[in-house]
Formats: structure tokens, sequence, C-alpha cells
């Protein structure tokens, strides 16, 4: 009975995933990325194939097409996971004004939004409202490093973060669109996929022949990853973090699971779920998607992070100066100096 009921179970999901990844054009917006994959456009459609008959996901890829889409779903959305033609004709309108921002800029930072509209009104597809899960009151409690985007004190190396300090951005976030660099270059063998990441240069090596996987007392920045084919989707498992990354800006627990899940659904798509199951962390299990794309003449460059890089060293000097005066006016008899901040994006930041 018990058998017969998990296969039951088994079989009804099998079938919410293939209704999932094969979801009709007609449900996204018309003229949006998503509706003019080939996946959905074209019931004949297969995805490219390797020499040894794998999945082709070679390539340089971004994230850049994502940045119009937020991580949670606004609530004004409801459980929908797409945008109304109405809608979406809107965010095309921003963000082919950010373009035309971003493309009249000097110096750096250029170049950098993308070419593509998305439909989709969240990353986050599961829950159905759209929403990343509220934390456990153990997550709410941990200590997060402000770094360079917070209001100090830097009293040392190790009070800013690990991407300020170009150590790693974390197996989610080296690819989380963000003010540049968010390209990945994916290389195949026929018993390894390659993960090459654009900023903070990350790579991960994600065997497919079935190794086992290392031992429970072993923690890695990026976990430890063991690849396999489901069909045509490259389906990764992750497990064996440290407690010191994040996921969607959370630091999570050492108890991490990370599902991740590559689709080729166009000549220049890939859609890429995270399945993240961390109940140390999130009260409930979650999942988001990015569709990440090719963009034209997109090249990664090496990432030399610390070159000119002087943001720690300006903070640590300025705290040191700061706490010299506090010292000072003490001596005189004199109240401390007051810490001066400036507001950014409605928060405080010292300077």
């Amino acid at each position: 009975m018990i058998r017969r009921f998990l296969s039951a179970i088994h079989i009804v999901a099998a079938c919410a995933l293939v209704l999932s990844s094969s979801i009709p054009a007609a449900a996204q917006a018309k003229g949006s990325a998503d509706a003019a994959a080939a996946k959905r456009t074209n019931p004949n459609w297969k995805a490219p194939r390797t020499a040894w008959g794998h999945p082709d996901l070679e390539g340089i890829w971004t994230t850049d097409d994502m940045r119009g889409v937020p991580m949670s779903r606004p609530k004004e959305f409801g459980d929908r996971r797409y945008m109304s033609d109405e809608e979406f004709a809107q965010r095309a309108k921003q963000r082919q004004n950010a373009r035309e921002i971003d493309d009249a800029r000097t110096g750096t930072f250029r170049n950098e939004e993308g070419s593509r509209d998305f439909s989709y009104t969240s990353m986050v597809i599961e829950p159905a409202d759209g929403r990343v899960p509220a934390l456990t009151p153990a997550a709410q409690a941990r200590p997060r490093l402000q770094g360079s985007f917070g209001t100090g004190p830097w009293e040392k190396v190790q009070d800013f973060s690990l991407y300020d300090r170009c150590i790693t951005r974390g197996a989610v976030g080296s690819f989380m669109p963000a003010v540049y660099g968010n390209g990945a270059r994916i290389i195949q063998t026929p018993d390894s996929v390659v993960i090459s990441y654009e900023m903070v240069h990350d790579t991960r090596v994600i065997p497919l022949d079935g190794r086992p996987a290392i031992g429970s007392g072993i923690q890695l920045w990026m976990g430890d990853s063991r690849g396999h084919w489901d069909g045509d989707t490259l389906v990764v498992e992750s497990r064996n973090f440290n407690n010191r990354t994040a996921v969607g800006g959370t630091p999570h627990s050492e108890g991490l699971r990370l599902t991740e899940r590559f689709t080729r659904v166009d000549p220049e798509m890939i859609d890429y779920e995270i399945h993240i199951d961390d109940p140390a962390t999130f009260t409930k299990p979650w999942t988001f998607r990015m569709t990440i794309t090719s963009q034209p003449d997109y090249e990664i460059y090496e990432y030399g992070c610390h070159e000119g890089n002087m943001a720690m060293r300006n903070a640590l000097a300025a705290e040191r100066a700061y706490e010299k005066s506090v010292e000072e006016a003490k001596a005189k008899g004199l109240p401390p100096p007051e810490r001066v901040f400036e507001r950014v994006n409605g928060a405080d930041r010292a300077r």
C-alpha cells in the first residue's frame, strides 16, 4: 500500500515537472523572450547535442537579461508567474529606457543591461506566491557581514564580506545579476561539466561519472557537486557547504542542499532552476528560476579583483582616523566628533 502511494506521488510529481517545463507560449506575454523560446514555439525543436550525445550547454552565458526581474514577486501579481501583455509592455518600456541610459554612459559599467525582456513576475517560482520563505529564528539571529555596503565599524579585514575580499560570491551568488560581470562559461566533457564564473573567477568542476560524494566532515565554499542527465536537463546536486556564503543575500547553514537544473530551451537560452532546501535557515524549501542567455559579442576577461581596489584599505584607514579623532576629543573634554553618513538607496552608509 505504501509503495503504491509513493509511486502515485512520483507519477504526479513527474507530470508536474513535464508541465512546468513545457508551458505553452500562450501562458507568457506576447513579445516576451520566454514566449519566443524555440522549445515553446516549435514542438519539434530539439536541443543540440555534443559529439558524445549529451545536450549541448557549452558557451558563454549571462544573467544580464534577468536584471529587470525581482527575486520575490510583488504581491499584486498573486500566484501568477507571468505578466499580462499590458504589464509586460510597461516593463519592456522601462527596460529599453534602462538600456538607452546604460549605453549612453562613458567609462566603466556600460552595456550591462542585456537585450531581451522576460514576462516573469519574479525569479521565485515555488512556493506558489513567488516569495522567498520566512527565515527561521536561528537564521534571523545570525550576524551579517555588511562590508563596504554597510556603515561599519570596520575593525579588521574579516569585517568585510567575502565579495569585498574577492574570495567568492558562493555557488548561487556567483551567477546572480549584479552591476557587471554576470557571465559564465560552460564547458562539457563526457564525464563532467565545468562552470567558470566571470566575477571573482570561481570555477566548479561537476563530475557526471557517479563517483561518491566526499565525506560529511568536509565543507567547501561552493559545496560538493554531482551531476546527471534527466532527459535533456542537467541536474546538479550539491551539499557539504560551509556556512559562510549566502543564498539570496541570506547566510545559509552547513545543512544547505542545492539542486540545480539546466535545460536548453533555445539556441540562445537556457532555463536555470535552483532549488534550496535548508531547514535551519528557511521555514520551507523554495525554488527560483533564471533564464540565462547568450549576448552579441559578449566576452569574459580576466577578473583582476584586487587590482586598484582600495576600498578595504580606505575604509580601515578612515575607521582608524575616526578613532584617533575620538581619543583627541576625549582628551580635550569634548564630545566625540559626529560620525558622517550618506544615504544610498534608502540606507545610511559611512563616508
